[in-house]
């Protein structure tokens, strides 16, 4: 090991077991991200001020969208995982595609899910789409947290050989020290992002004019992936590892221009 490099913390998959039931630090990411980001929807929802005195909806609509998202979530992720990033291997080997527990979820086919989720869920309950919208891409920022959380715990999707003070030797990923890209995902994906939303929902005012919060997240999440796709290490034999390229770049360049379409949706909606 090169001096001074942090080895990666041993860290057990299995948070705990109960009989033959072994529960992973994965599956517990996925379940906080969902549970507190069910709460806060709720919590924005009922807050009837943000909604200049009009919510689209009452804060149990919440509880009903839990399970729309949550399947939204885990189907569009995996199977953005296994069409955009590994798709020679799953359909060479498609029993692998339910084991979940060995991680492999794509953000971007986990956001497509949730797209259609909340289209299908805001239809069936005449809610206003973009604004049942808003309030996903709000709550959405607590599963990117812990879901990157579960990527370090995991040891996966480690960043690039580098030898700042702070890099780690992860297990599988030769005897270099690199960054460890997953932290740097969870601070500017998950809580960066976060606080970002927070201050045009609850400072700017900005839910009244639905489409406004989403277009922040497609676009907030883009630049916050780019940056972190600098420190992160590619797969070179993706298609879209080109140069400075790789496939999250790729991935997330049209969220930029989506993000900025919905926001001036909502400013000139607003403005009529």
């Amino acid at each position: 090991m090169p001096l001074f490099a942090i080895p990666f913390p041993a860290i057990d998959p299995v948070a705990f077991e109960i009989g033959p039931i072994a529960v992973q630090w994965y599956g517990l990411a996925y379940m906080f991200g969902l549970l507190f980001g069910w709460l806060y929807a709720r919590s924005l929802l009922a807050n009837q001020t943000l909604w200049a005195g009009k919510s689209p909806a009452g804060p149990e609509v919440a509880d009903d969208l839990l399970l729309w998202a949550t399947l939204g979530v885990v189907l569009g992720g995996r199977m953005g995982y296994v069409l955009f990033y590994e798709p020679a291997y799953f359909f060479a080997n498609p029993g692998d595609i339910p084991k979940l527990w060995n991680g492999g979820m794509s953000f971007h086919g986990g956001l497509a899910g949730v797209c259609l989720a909340v289209f299908l869920f805001a239809r069936a309950r005449k809610i206003p789409m973009f604004s049942l919208a808003d309030v996903s891409c709000a709550a959405a920022t607590f599963g990117l947290f812990f879901g990157r959380i579960a990527n370090f715990v995991n040891g996966e999707l480690w960043g690039r050989v580098s030898d700042v003070p702070w890099a780690m030797v992860f297990p599988g990923a030769g005897p270099q020290p690199r960054h460890p890209s997953q932290l740097y995902e969870a601070v500017l994906e998950g809580l960066l992002l976060f606080i970002v939303i927070r201050y045009f929902t609850h400072v700017r005012k900005v839910l009244p004019r639905p489409g406004y919060v989403t277009g922040v997240f497609f676009a907030g999440y883009a630049l916050a992936r780019i940056t972190a796709e600098n420190f992160r290490m590619y797969d070179p034999e993706h298609i879209f590892s080109t140069g400075w390229l790789t496939p999250g770049i790729v991935y997330s360049l049209p969220m930029i221009a989506l993000g900025a379409y919905f926001i001036w949706r909502a400013r000139k909606r607003a403005a009529v």
